[in-house]
């Protein structure tokens, strides 16, 4: 017989047929008992459970009546025995817990919870699940009136709840991230109070890509813990919180950064991969080196994917020149820069700006494929190991980088020690076997195949690439045909190069040999896709490379098939080693120069059209989604560029300008200021015919790594003025580096320039002292913003209007605002809007609040690596400690602001006026009035070089109290 609570009680015999147990009172009772089964439950107990603490007189005779029903009817059910038992102290139900599914249910969450505990994730899921599988409803859902029903039932729900993280857990580490992002918001929604559940969806759509989404749950969170209980996130979902925005883009974003997914099993290579983890938990650099086709990058991927801490994986193979390398990493750690604005940001070396982002923060830098620019690699390594204490690195190279403290781990073949018949003992032989078996399902080492298999691995040299490609050939050949073949190639390369290294001759023999044995359209298609860079989706693969999308399709799946390609998530992508051979046939047969330049030419005319065809929707409701989408293109953009700088500068400049506008959102101009150079340098001082707007662009490009620029950009800019612009970012520009303007009669042209007009007829309006002209012009850009679906410029009007709204708006109007910097990922933006906020929160008396907020915004501004960001940030937690009286760490942290916000641009000048003005008044505090005196007119100076006439006010006005005060002797 087996019982149920976990929904309406129900009784089930042996057969399965449903056996009926009474009335109301009749089921309260066997629901206590069940949940008690094998104990003894006092009468007492059983009365109060049925009647409440002031039970009836003759309760007890009644609850004997009950009994007796309740024991027929169970024996009625077909139960031979005698399922309740009295005694002395009560009555006892005699049923194996087992058959109950409380307890059975109680059973498997905890055996769950100990595998979990113990890492076997599957495990832990299917029992988890089969113990969430037993519930049929709400517990004690027909009895839940009986007095002692309510607490059971919620101690049973709570128990639910909690298998049911426990289940998320194991999936989330199972890798369910995106079925996992579509379930949990409804399981949210019904548990707005649940931390851990909050903490699992902002880590399921993290894992998605959707880390904006995933850092808007947390606003909620904080929302909802403030208005329901007056509290803020606890430190553990704070933690999450945390190690998203250090982490930078979540390992599903195809902007780079994360450690790669894998498609294959990890064979072999388990002493390597535990000497190393252990060698970096006592080194800070450690240099996987070994051949090409060795494993070294395959083994970098598993020991980044063991990290407990931060992990950035940058693949430097693509680069030419060692001196991008600094930018690669920058991109790589999601540091954004501040946008085509250099009259406000100013240039910052890119290496300071790695040390900055990576300060304080615990991180395992993987650069791999470094051995061609091993010598820039070697530079900069050094440089952010002395500057970044607690940053490790992981290189791969085939060749080391000759540094002090740099420790080698050599990378050797797989091992093949002997000859025993117990051939796959060997790794390199379960290697083939695992590859070969994907290819052709059970497939298997035996006695007929095992020396067959042997020797081909010999022969390979136990070369993992190698491997892998000869196995991809089981699908077609037999393992003796294999070997052949590979006899055959070997020799006839005999007489080659003798000077290469032996491995090198091998693993190119390897290559070559499968590249023999595609057909002529797989060849040509193998060598067109080498023109891009990070993998191409099949609609760019098709349009680039092939006569038709559907023969295409039909080749990229025998490259996949024999492992010269890579699929998944939509993109294909060659090996690196593959790659370079390939490249190296890219219009091998006739005029080989002019089938590749033709191949890039395709490449750079399909990015370009990408590139047009997003632009526009930047700035409406589908802005996520295609910034998205020109991200998971960013090596292919990069690689465009470059090669139109030198084949083709006016494709180079349309695309460039077509880019601009997600450069400005993403926060990329660094990374393209060197195409950029490159362009004006072979066009000269005046822009081609038709493409003034292009050319302004490209300038604001230049500018940004170099201010001898801006008066140039603003020459253009003005001759800009007065035209309707096919960029509508030119306004933006313009109004950032020339300052508001009068409109003389333009009329935009379209509703996002509309809007934007308003937002400068406020600037122009503030500037001017009129305030409430202004408040009507940001408001009114505002409401268009809002209904273009364009969130940065939302964002900006936002940002305009709360400073002019009284104090309750002001709040909700930056909340609004700092929501939508999250969503864009807009991270510098964010770090303003949380000092801005913390400022208001302080100007308000809320110090507690204002405290929290500054400490969220210093983590911020370290993803910016803008020191600046940081020193506003500790300059408003040094106000704090001033307006508390703690004068020492007032001091303190004032200097320490101070030093990071030493460039000459205007948003540093602005932090350091705001700085010194406070030293000023630390000293005035302390009475030092010398100190004071000095504090101030550096304030002064700052005002003056910032522009601001309030501030220069302010500090005149300070100054003059001090000298008064030294004057009276007071």
């Amino acid at each position: 017989m087996r019982f149920g609570a976990l929904g309406a009680l129900g009784v089930w015999s042996a057969d399965g047929e449903t056996v009926a147990v009474g009335g109301p009172q009749l089921r309260a009772l066997l629901a206590m008992l069940l949940l008690n089964v094998g104990q003894t439950v006092g009468v007492r107990r059983l009365v109060e459970g049925l009647y409440g603490p002031q039970a009836p007189s003759g309760a007890a005779h009644s609850l004997q009546s009950q009994v007796s029903r309740l024991r027929r009817r169970l024996g009625a059910a077909g139960e031979t025995g005698d399922l309740l038992e009295f005694g002395p102290a009560g009555y006892r139900l005699l049923v194996d817990p087992d058959d109950v599914d409380v307890h059975r249910f109680e059973r498997l969450a905890g055996e769950g919870r100990r595998v979990l505990a113990a890492g076997d994730h599957g495990g832990a899921a299917r029992l988890l699940a089969e113990a969430l599988g037993l519930w049929r409803g709400p517990a004690l859902a027909d009895v839940i009136d009986a007095p002692f029903a309510g607490e059971q039932a919620a101690r049973l729900e709570e128990l639910r709840v909690t298998v049911l993280e426990d289940l998320v857990e194991a999936r989330l580490a199972h890798g369910e991230h995106r079925d996992l992002a579509a379930e949990l918001p409804e399981i949210v929604a019904a548990h707005p109070l649940r931390e851990r559940l909050r903490g699992q969806l902002m880590r399921a759509l993290y894992g998605s890509g959707r880390k904006a989404e995933a850092l808007q749950v947390f606003e909620d969170a904080r929302r909802t813990m403030a208005e329901e209980l007056g509290v803020d996130p606890s430190p553990e979902l704070g933690d999450v919180h945390l190690a998203m925005l250090r982490a930078g883009p979540s390992p599903a974003e195809a902007a780079g950064g994360g450690v790669p997914a894998q498609f294959t099993s990890f064979v072999g290579r388990d002493g390597d991969l535990e000497r190393v983890r252990a060698l970096l938990g006592k080194r800070r650099l450690v240099t996987l080196t070994g051949p090409g086709g060795v494993g070294k990058t395959r083994l970098a991927v598993e020991v980044a994917g063991r990290e407990q801490d931060e992990v950035r994986f940058v693949d430097l193979a693509p680069l030419t020149d060692g001196a991008a390398a600094p930018q690669v990493l920058i991109n790589a750690l999601g540091l954004r820069e501040a946008g085509l604005v250099p009259a406000l940001s100013g240039p910052l070396d890119p290496v300071e700006r790695l040390i900055a982002g990576l300060a304080d923060r615990r991180v395992l830098l993987v650069l791999d494929n470094c051995e061609h620019i091993v010598a820039e690699v070697a530079v900069l390594v050094r440089r952010l190991l002395a500057g970044c204490r607690d940053l490790r690195i992981l290189v791969t190279s085939r060749e080391r980088l000759g540094i002090t403290g740099e420790t080698l781990h050599p990378v050797p073949p797989l091992p093949l020690d002997g000859g025993s018949p117990e051939a796959i003992g060997h790794p390199a032989v379960r290697l083939f076997a695992d590859r070969a078996a994907a290819v052709r399902p059970g497939f298997l080492i035996d006695e007929a195949n095992a020396d067959a298999v042997l020797r081909v691995c010999r022969a390979l040299d136990g070369l993992p690439l190698a491997i892998e490609l000869a196995a991809a050939r089981m699908r077609s050949l037999t393992i003796e045909e294999v070997e052949a073949r590979l006899d055959d190639r070997f020799r006839l390369l005999s007489r080659g190069d003798r000077s290469a290294a032996p491995r090198h001759r091998t693993l190119r023999a390897v290559v070559e040999w499968s590249w023999d044995l595609l057909s002529r359209p797989e060849q040509e298609l193998a060598a067109r896709l080498t023109v891009f860079s990070g993998g191409a989706p099949l609609q760019a693969a098709a349009r680039v490379c092939g006569p038709s999308e559907g023969e295409v399709v039909e080749l990229l799946a025998d490259l996949v098939d024999k492992s010269l390609v890579e699929a998944g998530g939509g993109r294909y992508r060659m090996l690196e080693t593959v790659h370079e051979f390939c490249a190296e046939r890219l219009g091998g047969d006739g005029d080989g120069d002019g089938e590749r330049e033709q191949v890039r030419a395709a490449h750079a005319a399909y990015f370009l059209e990408l590139a047009r065809t997003a632009e526009p929707h930047l700035r409406g409701p589908d802005q996520l989604e295609w910034l998205a989408r020109l991200d998971a293109e960013r090596g292919n953009f990069h690689t465009a560029l470059h090669w139109a700088a030198g084949a083709d500068p006016t494709l180079g400049l349309r695309l460039l300008a077509a880019l601009s506008w997600q450069g400005q959102l993403r926060g990329l101009p660094g990374e393209r200021a060197a195409v950029a150079a490159g362009l004006l340098r072979t066009i000269g001082d005046e822009p081609p015919a038709g493409l003034e707007e292009e050319y302004a662009l490209c300038l604001a490009h230049v500018a940004t790594a170099d201010n001898a620029h801006d008066q140039r950009l603003r020459d253009h800019l003005e001759r800009l003025a007065d035209r309707r612009l096919r960029y509508p970012f030119l306004r933006v520009l313009r109004l950032m580096v020339n300052g508001p303007r009068r409109a003389e009669g333009e009329v935009p042209a379209d509703p996002w320039s509309h809007a934007f007009a308003h937002l400068e007829s406020g600037a122009r309006s503030l500037f001017g002292g009129e305030r409430d002209t202004a408040e009507r012009a940001f408001r009114a850009a505002l409401k268009e913003f809002r209904g273009t679906g364009d969130r940065w410029g939302a964002l900006a009007a936002l940002e305009q209007t709360a400073e002019l709204a009284d104090e309750t708006e002001f709040a909700a109007l930056m909340a609004e605002a700092i929501d939508l910097a999250g969503r864009l990922g807009a991270v510098e933006d964010l770090t303003r809007l949380l000092v801005r906020n913390a400022d208001g929160l302080a100007d308000a008396g809320r110090l507690l609040a204002a405290h929290a907020e500054y400490e969220r915004a210093i983590e911020f501004a370290r993803r910016t690596g803008t020191p600046e960001t940081q020193a506003g940030a500790q300059r408003g937690l040094a106000d704090i400690a001033r307006l508390r009286g703690d004068l020492p760490a007032a001091r303190e942290l004032y200097d320490r602001a101070l030093r990071g916000c030493d460039r000459a641009s205007m948003g540093a000048a602005r932090t350091r006026w705001r700085i010194l003005t406070g030293l000023g008044l630390v000293a005035e505090a302390e009475q030092d009035t010398g100190q004071a005196r000095l504090r101030h007119r550096q304030a002064l100076a700052a005002a003056r070089a910032y522009g601001d006439p309030a501030a220069v006010a302010a500090s005149a006005e300070a100054l003059a109290v001090v000298d008064a005060f030294d004057a009276d002797g007071r």
